[in-house]
């Protein structure tokens, strides 16, 4: 990667989210996904330069004029309303989560005023030490860490070796040497991975450690880059993923992800085996 490539891609991830810029190149991209034949538009006699829906066209579906939309594409410093905000996530078939990314952008969604959380709820971490032998830990949005029990060490890393800065899942995932192989479909699991990073990042445009996570990401790691650009939104509350453990072997596992009420900035993370197999290696491996 040069120098130049690595500089642009730190230009990308800034220290704070630019919501008018970030708001802009998130309208355009998605319009550019869309295939035209699926809203049974009328065929034109200019041939398509450019992939996706025209800029009138979404302003026709969206009930705006085409200028406002050149406008928001153009980070002219518009402050769509929530009326408005709502058209365009129609028009343009937006996912739940993309529609609230949308919405955070452009600052009309309430935010939570509480500071991110860098250490866990007292509560909290007893209750991730009570759910064994369920390998289980604690997160904050950022995806920084908080909490673990012995068996969440065991299968993943012991947390207590790594320095608190490093106590990140996305950073250990990119970075780490032993995290880097343990996932069989790695690419799924970091596209999920930065969607959801990025609909954290809109959600905090203040949160200075945040973006700085995602510099250093996009500088270091050429597939973070690449998915990053995507600006895949999305929120995974529950899943499936498949890691090669070093010496337990193949474990697959459902992981489901909460948010208690009165800590919503910490996630409580919960993996449990997904057949026999993977419990008898999960039993094996905290055996020991």
């Amino acid at each position: 990667m040069t120098t130049r490539t690595v500089d642009t891609m730190t230009r990308t991830a800034d220290t704070t989210v630019d919501t008018t810029r970030e708001l802009a190149a998130f309208l355009r991209a998605r319009r550019e996904r869309l295939d035209p034949h699926d809203f049974g538009l009328p065929a034109r006699r200019q041939a398509r330069r450019t992939p996706g829906l025209r800029r009138e066209e979404v302003a026709e579906l969206a009930g705006v004029s085409t200028d406002y939309v050149v406008r928001l594409e153009q980070a002219r410093g518009l402050r769509p309303s929530a009326d408005v905000l709502e058209a365009l996530a129609r028009a343009l078939r937006l996912a739940p989560d993309e529609r609230a990314y949308l919405f955070d952008l452009a600052q009309q969604r309430p935010r939570n005023d509480d500071k991110p959380a860098t250490t866990p709820a007292a509560p909290l971490a007893r209750l991730v030490a009570d759910l064994s032998p369920l390998p289980a830990m604690l997160m904050n949005h950022r995806y920084d860490i908080l909490a673990w029990n012995g068996e969440m060490a065991r299968l993943l890393v012991d947390f207590e070796t790594l320095p608190p800065a490093r106590r990140n899942a996305m950073w250990l995932c990119l970075m780490h040497p032993q995290l880097r192989e343990v996932y069989a479909d790695r690419e799924r699991v970091v596209r999920e991975g930065i969607a959801h990073l990025r609909a954290a990042w809109a959600a905090h445009p203040e949160d200075r450690v945040l973006s700085d996570l995602i510099a250093e990401c996009t500088a270091r790691d050429e597939e973070f880059a690449r998915l990053w650009a995507e600006r895949d939104v999305k929120v995974n509350g529950r899943g499936h993923k498949v890691l090669r453990h070093p010496e337990a072997g193949v474990i697959g596992v459902h992981f489901e992800v909460l948010v208690p009420l009165q800590s919503p900035d910490q996630r409580l993370v919960i993996y449990r085996a997904a057949d026999d197999e993977s419990q008898a290696a999960l039993d094996r491996l905290c055996a020991r």
